[in-house]
């Protein structure tokens, strides 16, 4: 068994002094944090997915001190071997370069009658806190010794240091900033490297990159990249590309910013912080992983935004997140009390009282089985599928399904969703012939509710004598109507369903209540009005389903309509971060935040 301690948290001297015993002149032993990715720290190596030994082992008087890393898990352990009772072994983990770092991660030492021993596994990165992380393994015996940090460059489609001549493209996402008559300018590329360069000035002036892995707030690190001096008898110098994203790190979308300063003055200048822009989907999806709490799994705090907002990551197509699916259906699967993932209690395989909430996490998995091929993903959508199913109840309204357990409303979101659903597992179900049935009923009874009025709008729901309530026209659920339509056209062929879906769309793009000069609106997000955290994401599911009746009728009017969005969206809706708001023409008040940048990730997808 291991001789494992409890992991202490000891900023230290700078990195060339390794740490040795704990002494009364050092600042006191305080725990560690846990960090928190794909597993906890503490995973036992024997669970380790891969084992690799990306630097040079370490010799103490006749000892090995070795670091082992999986990449696969984002974690690291180390070992000595060859000693002797007493001799021991643990990590030294920094956030900030090197510079201090958390000692004697894990420490173990060898116990009588062996000969080695190992750590337990620790997180070499933290995203869900922004920080990047380096790792060492250290040794005691009769000596200290450490291996080298693992990851001191970070490498994306090219590494840090680059030569700037091997940048693809030239974009300057940010104005250039100017001190003492110089000019000093952020350059990024189409592989999110990024570059400074300063401009009119002389011998000695400087220029150099800071990087922050949490858009701007620090750069632990990340400050004063690859600091260029200005050569004598030039007028500019530039420095070498550094990556924005840490594909192993499990960090997308650092931000960086250019500084330089003058030769005869000490007082320098920066541009504004920015994230570079590889293509629309890339950037609007890099920064809405940003938000994503590894730990918990989900984006805090809303249960069924996270299910639409890791759809929308899925819609992305970007494999380097395909991560995230897992970690959520992992960690989310079970049961939660009330207050822990919403207001209504989380009763396992996603299901609560709020029967549009559980489908939402059913159609989220449905996408994750197409997405991954993974056969567990589409067994949980059946699961919620069978348990929405539950409420559709022709005792009231002829057919339709409850919104909510204590069936007090027929809505428009429930149903749609309920068609999608249906005629989705159906289609990825061999052989099936009952999932068939309930998505051809449920679109005729769709067809005959009165939920879409005469203009081809959607109301809200129906009344309780089931009739059209009136209430507004929400883009989702013109959406999800849409979509469900599709989906069941896919499912039978019947070619009335596609004309429905069609109509609906069209009614939609006309519709003033919906678009204003092209571009999509809500009620609430007009004037002064301000939407809540369910109506951020409306007009995002709208356009998941308008690509896709897009992609099967390959319409050129569907697809400009897609594009304007994504132009608006792109001009007139977004920061140097890459962020998106709620109001996809611009305009104030604005809003902004994860749900709006899913909404917004589902406007740029393709472009």
């Amino acid at each position: 068994m291991l001789n494992f301690f409890v992991a202490f948290l000891m900023v230290l001297a700078p990195v060339s002094a390794p740490p040795g015993s704990p002494s009364p002149s050092r600042p006191p032993l305080t725990a560690a944090a846990v960090v928190c990715v794909l597993s906890c720290d503490t995973l036992d190596p024997s669970r380790a997915a891969q084992e690799t030994f990306p630097v040079p082992e370490k010799q103490i008087n006749g000892r090995r001190v070795v670091l082992h890393v999986s990449d696969r898990d984002g974690m690291a352990w180390g070992s000595i071997d060859h000693g002797a009772t007493g001799d021991s072994v643990w990590l030294d983990r920094s956030w900030d370069g090197g510079v201090s770092w958390e000692g004697l991660l894990g420490r173990a030492s060898i116990p009588g009658t062996w000969t080695g021993t190992r750590t337990l596994m620790y997180n070499v990165t933290d995203p869900g806190h922004h920080r990047r992380g380096l790792i060492r393994a250290c040794g005691d015996a009769a000596g200290v010794t450490c291996t080298d940090w693992i990851y001191p460059t970070v490498c994306d489609v090219l590494c840090d240091r680059t030569s700037a001549s091997q940048a693809s493209g030239d974009l300057q996402p940010v104005p250039p900033t100017t001190l003492h008559g110089r000019v000093i300018r952020l350059h990024t590329d189409a592989n999110a490297m990024a570059w400074a360069s300063i401009e009119a000035g002389g011998a000695g002036d400087e220029v150099w990159l800071d990087r922050s892995w949490d858009s701007g707030a620090s750069w632990p690190g990340g400050s004063s990249l690859d600091r260029t001096a200005t050569p004598a008898g030039a007028v500019s110098t530039r420095t070498t590309l550094h990556a924005t994203r840490d594909p192993r790190g499990r960090h997308f979308g650092g931000a960086v910013r250019a500084c330089g300063r003058e030769a005869a003055h000490q007082e320098g200048s920066c541009t504004a912080w920015a994230r570079p822009v590889p293509t629309r989907t890339r950037a609007a999806a890099d920064a809405l992983l940003y938000s994503y709490d590894p730990t918990t799994a989900w984006w805090p705090t809303s249960w069924w935004n996270s299910a639409t907002t890791l759809s929308a990551v899925m819609d992305s197509g970007i494999r380097d997140y395909d991560w995230v699916i897992a970690r959520t259906f992992d960690v989310n699967r079970g049961t939660f009390a009330a207050g822990q993932r919403g207001t209504d209690p989380v009763e396992g395989n996603f299901i609560s009282r709020s029967i549009d909430d559980s489908a939402w996490w059913g159609l989220t998995w449905v996408a994750a089985y197409d997405h991954t091929g993974d056969q567990r993903y589409l067994a949980m959508a059946t699961t919620i599928a069978a348990y929405v199913h539950q409420y559709w109840d022709t005792r009231t309204c002829g057919g339709g399904v409850w919104w909510d357990r204590e069936r007090t409303y027929k809505n428009a979101v429930t149903n749609g969703q309920y068609l999608r659903l249906t005629a989705a597992v159906h289609r990825r179900t061999p052989g099936d012939s009952v999932w068939l049935q309930r998505a051809r009923t449920a679109a005729d009874w769709y067809l005959g509710s009165g939920l879409a009025g005469s203009s081809g709008l959607v109301n809200d729901g129906l009344t309780g004598d089931c009739r059209n309530n009136g209430q507004t026209v929400w883009t989702y659920n013109q959406g999800l109507a849409v979509g469900g339509f599709v989906e069941v056209w896919r499912a039978t062929g019947d070619t009335r369903y596609l004309d429905t879906a069609r109509r609906l769309a069209d009614a939609a793009i006309a519709s003033p209540v919906l678009t204003r000069g092209g571009v999509l609106i809500e009620s609430c997000d007009v004037g002064t009005n301000s939407c809540d955290d369910n109506q951020k994401q409306f007009k995002g599911i709208f356009m998941r389903y308008l690509n896709d009746l897009a992609k099967v009728t390959n319409s050129s009017s569907y697809q400009r309509f897609a594009r304007q969005q994504a132009d608006s969206v792109w001009a007139a809706d977004r920061d140097a971060l890459n962020r998106i708001g709620q109001r996809w023409a611009g305009g104030s008040p604005n809003q902004v935040d994860w749900r709006t940048q899913a909404s917004g990730v589902n406007a740029v997808i393709g472009t």
